[in-house]
């Protein structure tokens, strides 16, 4: 019988638009298909502390799932992160999808959402 190891961690859920166009939705899908990432954007989000990312979409509307180690500090993190290797080459490569300002900071540009509820 498999046990349940729980881990403690810290959960963060983002937003954000895609641009309306489907080819670019296309390719951002494709940017993060599984071994489309580049090594060094996940490098980087796990050595700040991020354990697991998910991203999901609908229409034009991603939402992401960051699970943290307990102490994380997102605006710390977050500054960190965006002085790794690549991470600005990265940026400036999804910002091509992204219905936001090109300059904006990944940030910025993701929307930290409020939880307003959790099931007992």
């Amino acid at each position: 019988m498999k046990k349940d190891i729980k881990i403690p961690f810290k959960r963060f859920c983002k937003t954000m638009e895609l641009r309306n166009d489907k080819a670019l939705i296309e390719n951002y899908k494709k940017s993060h298909a599984k071994g489309a990432t580049w090594p060094e954007i996940t490098m980087g989000m796990k050595e700040v502390g991020i354990l697991n990312m998910e991203i999901y979409l609908i229409d034009t509307t991603l939402f992401m799932i960051m699970d943290t180690v307990v102490d994380f500090d997102h605006d710390k993190a977050m500054l960190e992160l965006s002085k790794k290797p690549r991470q600005q080459e990265w940026e400036s490569h999804m910002a091509q999808f992204q219905d936001t300002d090109e300059k904006a900071t990944a940030d910025q540009k993701w929307r930290l959402m409020e939880c307003i509820y959790t099931m007992d």
